[in-house]
């Protein structure tokens, strides 16, 4: 068996857009996404950061997410919010529905997995 190994670029370049108007619900948060790496359609890997405020959200996708700086929180629609700083870790499962709010400035890497 051959084992794989690939180093994820420092620096991808950035996919910068504000939340949809439709799922906006406090600020005018723009959004900054950087895909380092891609496997098929399936698979991504990278960081991605926003500004202030907050907007609905729903999951079809697995996601890793690691803070490295900020402060945001998740309001799940049938649950209580769950804050998280530089250095947390969570994941995110498929059918999550809820509020992602950014408190400060944030950046955090993520690993995504659609549905195949």
């Amino acid at each position: 068996m051959t084992a794989k190994l690939i180093r994820i670029p420092g620096q991808a370049e950035p996919v910068t857009e504000p939340v949809a108007p439709d799922r906006l619900l406090e600020g005018h948060p723009v959004t900054e996404t950087r895909n380092a790496y891609e496997k098929g359609e399936h698979t991504y890997v990278g960081e991605w950061a926003a500004g202030e405020g907050a907007w609905r959200v729903a999951y079809d996708e697995w996601e890793f997410c690691h803070i490295l700086s900020g402060v945001c929180e998740l309001v799940p629609d049938d649950g209580e919010a769950m804050r998280f700083c530089a250095g947390d870790s969570f994941v995110i499962e498929p059918g999550f529905a809820g509020v992602w709010r950014v408190l400060e400035p944030m950046r955090k890497r993520y690993v995504i997995r659609l549905g195949e």
